[in-house]
């Protein structure tokens, strides 16, 4: 049944995230927060728009009609409190997100703690309140505090009952029907029967091969498969063929075997998965956001051993929601004196936290999942595998980095967001668990041409031609931006090696001032403008009169000006060596997060390349189905749902790319910034030096040696090499030539020394 875009259906599981609208505070405390997988579980349901589903111990099932929407006048904070009908069995249970503190006089809970059990009598009684019931184990139910508290401050739970009622199929087929074409603002239309499908188990896909860079050397990180992805993401058959109606709610994919009775409970309870994959596209075309963004951080990663796989790492995940600014007007209060003054007094809420743990294999797997899940949109890749040095310091980090540019590129898509297998993944703590479901998801089949069927958008959201028109400049575009981005790269890692010389000559700047006033010679410093005589005449004389008895840079003893004079150079040399140490560290760690961050902008036509050939693919056969003589309303009905994904997708590139470039240039930015800030106040403090009153005090006492005096014989001027990004998985590698190749196999095979290697034999 198509819905009309004035009652869009509730996202339910993953209404969590709806709290977030405030930025992520960059400093976020891991211990802190709601830090459990329950929070998750929510109902997926809306008594006005979608068929209700009875939690309360009758099983879970499903009712034909929806209840009718109640009048403004009935629909008011006074008439709820006014009908006194609170059926214990009619509420529906919820947890407190943030502790909220209200007033009595406008009649809402008075004292709620984050984490709280709540019962929702009714969830929209308007301007954004409920009304909710503060359970008590202590007191009956009907004795609890009940009063308004906002939507955004609660999350519905629930325990699923199992049905005997209900039985789920063996098996996922899909039936013969044919669907009319909608008629109201909201499409897709039709779809004709086709072949019966039969739920396959996948295994999870690699991301790199037995031997490094192989695929990005010969092939440039494309893919071997021979048919174009409008073939493989089920565009093509929904195009021509379309599908059932409501698959998937109807006969839910067959569970695993190993599954306990709890896990074929939950799973009765259908609601959940037919809401968390119905998309819909707004005018525009572009996605419809049902719950906002959020941030994913990878952090604090730890090497552990498993006597079945052998050594991996663990990375630790946390899922960060931002908490929103709680505003009083939304209570109908008209004195902005007042509203100002309560929400002065009101602590924010504090964030929400569920953190997990997960090793790459994990993020193989749901990357699996998501491929499956979503065949028309554009998921980022993840990066490939390694299979040597990946338990080194500098690799493992680099890992964390890109796992966590890949999650966070995943959530922040509109589409993928609220996937139920990255809820599951973000939210579930417990290892049996984890291990119960994770096979269930990846034995889901892939959806192909039901994801399009799924797929809601207003009639007549596209023109053929302004769609072709756009495709030409999305291409053009990515082409560019590629190019561009490749040749920022470049010169990136060009002004990395400009900071380490910088840092090299402010230490040589350093070493050379010191040497100066203590008249101990630099080892391998350039002496220009002397000869050969003077430079062997200099290092052969006493250092006697060069420095006094205090250490003065003078020949006369008990000189206080000179003794001055030393101490306040001595701390300029110390000064710059604290210089070039910023200027090295920013080059190795600052600049190399932001260097790899570029990988996230480095290849728009290659990760929207199946986007691209789905979009001309179904231009064409629109045209097809609206040539004279040859019309076909279901197919190019179809063809709209189709353009309109692409479309949305393309829509979500050009969002995305602002946001990239954006971060890109603050981040650089900044630190630029934080380094020069850094530099200027460790050498504005070594210029009040020479100014009074710290100069005169320079004169007490005698100098004391700089601890940088050892290294004048062996100084620091051969910096290691700085650690490059590891490369992006569409990166290309130059190719060897032939004979070079056969030649060191030749080599490996008779055992001739030279430059043989290992991979000789596989050349």
């Amino acid at each position: 049944m198509a819905e009309t875009a004035s009652s869009p259906p509730k996202t339910g599981l993953l209404q969590v995230p709806q709290l977030l609208s405030r930025p992520h505070s960059s400093e976020l405390e891991f211990d802190s927060g709601i830090n459990t997988s329950a929070a998750w579980t929510v109902s997926l349901t809306n008594p006005h728009d979608s068929p209700r589903l009875s939690l309360n111990g009758a099983g879970a099932s499903s009712s034909a009609g929806t209840e009718p929407k109640p009048t403004p006048e009935e629909d008011t904070t006074e008439s709820v409190y006014e009908e006194g009908s609170f059926d214990a069995e009619e509420a529906r249970p919820a947890r407190a997100l943030y502790s909220f503190q209200g007033k009595a006089e406008f009649r809402e809970l008075t004292q709620v703690e984050a984490g709280d059990e709540l019962e929702i009598v009714r969830e929209d009684v308007g301007e954004g309140w409920s009304l909710a019931r503060l359970r008590d184990t202590g007191e009956e139910v009907g004795g609890s505090e009940t009063g308004l508290i906002p939507r955004s401050y609660y999350i519905f739970t629930a325990d699923f009952v199992y049905s005997e009622g209900l039985e789920v199929p063996p098996q996922h087929t899909r039936g013969r029907s044919r669907r009319e074409a909608s008629t109201g603002s909201i499409t897709p239309r039709g779809g004709s029967p086709v072949r019966e499908t039969e739920a396959r188990p996948i295994v999870p896909q690699t991301t790199g091969e037995w031997f490094p860079s192989f695929r990005r050397s010969l092939l440039g990180g494309k893919s071997l498969n021979r048919f174009s992805s409008f073939v493989t993401s089920g565009a093509e058959e929904f195009v021509l063929q379309g599908t059932s109606e409501d698959t998937s709610a109807s006969h839910p994919p067959r569970l695993p075997s190993d599954l306990d009775e709890d896990d074929v409970k939950r799973e009765s309870v259908l609601g959940h998965m037919v809401e968390a994959e119905r998309h819909f596209v707004e005018a525009g075309p572009s996605w419809r956001t049902k719950v906002p963004a959020f941030r994913v951080l990878v952090h604090s990663p730890s090497k552990r051993t498993s006597t079945i796989t052998g050594a991996y790492t663990m990375y630790t995940v946390t899922t960060a929601f931002g908490a929103l600014s709680h505003s009083r007007t939304s209570s109908g209060s008209s004195d902005p004196d007042t509203d100002a003054d309560a929400d002065a007094d009101a602590e924010p809420p504090s964030p929400m936290r569920i953190t997990v743990h997960r090793r790459f294999s994990h993020f193989v797997a749901l990357h699996t999942a998501l491929t499956r899940l979503l065949p028309g949109i554009a998921l980022p890749p993840l990066p490939e595998k390694q299979y040597a040095g990946r338990f080194s310091d500098d690799f493992v980090e680099a890992r964390r980095g890109d796992l966590e540019r890949y999650i966070n590129r995943v959530a922040r898509h509109p589409i993928a967001r609220y996937a139920e297998v990255l809820t599951f993944f973000l939210g579930c703590e417990s290892d049996t668990e984890w291990k119960k479901k994770l096979p269930y998801y990846l034995s889901l089949p892939p959806k192909g041409p039901s994801f399009f069927a799924n797929v809601y958008h207003p009639a007549f959201n596209v023109d053929s031609d302004e769609a072709s028109e756009a495709i030409d400049r999305f291409v053009n575009h990515t082409r560019a931006v590629g190019k561009g981005v490749q040749g920022l790269r470049n010169i990136f890692g060009k002004v990395r090696e400009a900071r380490v010389e910088m840092s090299k000559a402010e230490r040589l700047l350093s070493y050379s001032i010191l040497s100066t006033i203590t008249a101990k010679p630099l080892a391998q410093a350039p002496t220009t403008g002397l000869s050969e005589e003077e430079e062997e005449e200099g290092q052969n004389t006493a250092t006697h009169g060069h420095v006094n008895q205090d250490g003065a840079w003078c020949w006369r003893e008990g000189c206080d000006t000179c003794l001055k004079l030393t101490k306040a150079m001595q701390k300029t040399s110390e000064t710059l060596q604290i210089v070039a140490d910023l200027y090295d560290d920013h080059a190795r760690r600052t600049q190399l997060a932001t260097h790899e961050a570029f990988k996230s902008v480095a290849h728009p036509t290659t990760l929207y390349a199946p986007v691209v050939d789905t979009h001309r693919s179904t231009l064409s056969r629109y045209h097809d189905s609206i040539r004279e003589g040859r019309e076909d309303e279901e197919m190019a009905a179809r063809c709209e749902t189709v353009l309109n994904t692409t479309m949305a997708e393309m829509d979500t590139y050009h969002t995305q790319k602002v946001e990239d470039f954006q971060e890109l240039a603050k981040e650089h930015l900044d630190g630029e910034i934080a380094l020069y800030e850094q530099i200027l106040s460790r050498l504005r403090t070594a210029r009040k030096a020479f100014d009074e009153p710290q100069y005169e005090e320079l004169g007490r006492g005698p100098r004391q040696p700089s601890i940088y005096e050892r290294e004048l014989e062996h100084p620091r001027l051969n910096p290691a090499p700085l650690s490059q990004p590891c490369p992006h998985v569409f990166d290309s590698a130059p190719m060897r030539p032939v004979s070079v190749a056969i030649q060191e196999g030749v080599g490996m095979l008779l055992g001739a020394p030279g430059r043989a290697s290992v991979f000789g034999k596989f050349w």
